[in-house]
């Protein structure tokens, strides 16, 4: 998303995660000049607020077009509760590297990936951290090591950390992670079953949830503006919206908005299907998150439904079948309990949490518990007071009734489950087995907006999330091309459509059908990595080797980090016998790769054959 400034010199600004430009310094050194007389106006009564309507300054933040100012800027008038988040999690949920930091963390560890004979490495040197991957060779000398500079670390450490690499404009994870329940060093998630070394980019929707305000480039595979971050950690304005408008309204008087503040939003207040949304968009994962269509991770604006940005959905619990445990599934969790339900769905996540504070592990029980008693008593436990006291810690409710467990996904890590029971053993409730509706029968949709419970996501979000989730669910094939049958006919320009058209014409052996259809979603839509690969595809197997190798190196440049599409060319290039670009492209490949021994392998073998000619 390029930046680009007025040909009168005019600056540019982030406006809701896309750039625009301040055209008129009239309408600027207006504004500023009010701004500095603000506190002289502030005496007549609603004036500044009328002006700043005027100026479209308290076009709340809710507005796509809401401008962002920083956490830092809320610090002056709310510098106790800035104080207090600092110390969260969420407000400790990325960082750069200090000094500070350095002394406070394990920053040396070794790790030994048995599965692909590497040995991996974690230091402090000179104020920065870093972390290595070799190749292990006991007796031997170094195949390789690939050495770099973590950039930043990502999490609080409650369940541990890990790092990020930045390479130009790409950020990407660090093999390594920090699990503070096993205090050590080891993989980080996902590179048990494959080592990626410095290559698993870092994608929007992930880095969304981490971050207070990356600017990753949607589609970009791993690929940010700079700076990649406006904001590091995750701030005020992440739950509140943007906030310039509130700032401006401040600082023209405290009498600007008497009664209700709609130039920022306050979680509190909302209904608490929307105050719970704010969370949601983070803490419930469901079994498959899509974007609307159209739309970005950087659209959801709070105090807006959820679910006009993106759509979670979750395949049901079978009755015949419950599942064996419950799932760490926070809100869906919550509205499985007794507690949700006698509430009228009005109990929601801030009922217990506050997140501008986080109580210490010593002050947890105690917190929470003193949450529980707002709606029960002391005597509402049939556990008698002598056998409570005397657990670890004494007396808590969550202990008892919100067990936490092991995250499958992340070693040495545990989520606590939020389906409030009575007995460990308590069955699901007639409800979990309810939740599908006549619109969606065989979805949960996890976040309909107010008032459009009955109404299922659109075609082409369901059309993604049936095809995310047929490979873990192959029972979703047929409703798939259903929903795929009906917007062939209601949108079959959309380029989702015509890809997924490609695609299926491809997997039928309908070769030049493909082509057609996946050349016309690269015309029109976002390039895809998935989009390339599957009409190179096509074109092998319609003997059209050189149009494949073209498609390919197009590919690369839209997603330069990925292995096996690198290895794809390669291939194809040796069935060419164009050995010089295919020799070329494997040193590239080992130079960007050196964990993959098979190719460093292939390559020396090319190089001695190179020589002996």
């Amino acid at each position: 998303m390029a930046t680009h400034e007025a040909e009168t010199g005019g600056r540019t600004s982030n406006r809701g995660g896309r750039t625009y430009l301040l055209r008129s310094s009239a309408v600027r050194c207006c504004l500023m000049s009010f701004l500095a007389l603000a506190p002289i106006f502030a005496a007549s009564s609603g004036l500044c607020a009328e002006v700043a309507r005027h100026l479209g300054l308290t076009d709340e933040s809710k507005s796509r077009d809401a401008e962002y100012v920083g956490s830092a800027a809320c610090a002056g008038c709310h510098k106790d509760v800035y104080k207090k988040y600092l110390q969260t999690g969420m407000g400790r949920s990325m960082s750069g590297i200090t000094p500070e930091w350095l002394k406070k963390h394990e920053t040396f560890g070794t790790v030994e990936d048995k599965n692909n004979n590497l040995q991996l490495d974690v230091y402090a040197r000179d104020g920065n951290l870093y972390q290595s991957v070799r190749e292990a060779v006991p007796d031997g000398p170094e195949g390789f090591r690939d050495t770099r500079k973590l950039e930043w670390i990502i999490g609080a450490g409650e369940n541990g950390f890990g790092g990020l690499v930045r390479e130009g404009d790409y950020v990407f994870q660090a093999p390594l992670s920090f699990y503070s329940k096993a205090q050590r060093w080891e993989l980080s998630p996902g590179y048990e079953s494959g080592n990626l070394g410095f290559n698993r980019p870092i994608l929007s929707g992930c880095i969304s949830c981490h971050s207070g305000r990356p600017n990753a480039i949607p589609e970009g595979n791993g690929r940010f503006l700079d700076p990649p971050f406006s904001e590091l950690a995750i701030g005020c304005e992440n739950c509140h919206g943007p906030g310039l408008s509130h700032v401006l309204t401040a600082q023209m008087g405290s009498d600007s908005y008497p009664g209700h503040d709609s130039s920022i939003v306050n979680p509190a207040l909302l209904a608490p299907a929307l105050a719970d949304n704010i969370c949601m968009s983070c803490h419930q994962t469901g079994d498959v998150r899509v974007l609307q269509p159209g739309k970005d991770y950087r659209d959801f604006r709070p105090g807006t439904p959820l679910d006009d940005t993106m759509a979670i959905l979750m395949v049901p619990p079978k009755r015949e079948s419950p599942p064996q445990s419950d799932l760490l599934e926070h809100f869906y969790s919550m509205t499985l309990s007794k507690c949700y339900r006698a509430s009228g769905e009005r109990l929601s996540c801030i009922s217990c949490h506050d997140p501008h504070v986080e109580p210490s592990r010593e002050e947890a029980s105690e917190y929470f518990k003193k949450k529980c008693l707002t709606c029960h008593t002391e005597t509402s436990c049939t556990l008698a007071p002598k056998v409570r006291e005397h657990q670890h810690p004494p007396d808590d409710c969550a202990g008892c009734h919100m067990k936490k467990r092991d995250v499958r996904e992340i070693s040495h890590s545990s989520i606590t489950n939020h389906r409030i029971l009575v007995r460990p053993d308590e069955p699901f409730p007639e409800i979990a087995f309810q939740q599908t509706t006549v619109a969606l029968p065989d979805l949960i949709h996890l976040n309909p907006a107010p008032g459009r419970k009955r109404v299922p996501p659109p075609a082409l979000a369901l059309l993604q999330a049936y095809g995310e989730l047929i490979e873990r669910h192959p029972e979703y094939m047929n409703r798939y091309f259903a929903v795929l049958h009906d917007l062939e006919r209601t949108a079959p320009e959309n380029p989702l459509v015509q890809a997924a058209i490609g695609n299926r014409e491809l997997h039928a052996g309908r070769y030049q059908e493909a082509v057609a259809h996946l050349e016309r979603a690269l015309d029109t839509g976002r390039p895809k990595t998935i989009l390339y690969t599957d009409l190179a595809d096509a074109l092998i197997k319609l003997d059209h080797n050189r149009e494949a190798v073209t498609v390919l190196r197009r590919a690369t440049e839209v997603d330069p980090f990925n292995a096996a599409l690198r290895k794809t060319l390669i291939v194809q290039l040796i069935q060419l016998k164009d050995y010089t670009n295919a020799k070329m492209e494997m040193e590239y490949y080992v130079k960007r790769f050196p964990e993959d021994s098979f190719m460093r392998q292939m390559l020396a073998r090319a190089q001695r054959a190179g020589r002996s000619q």
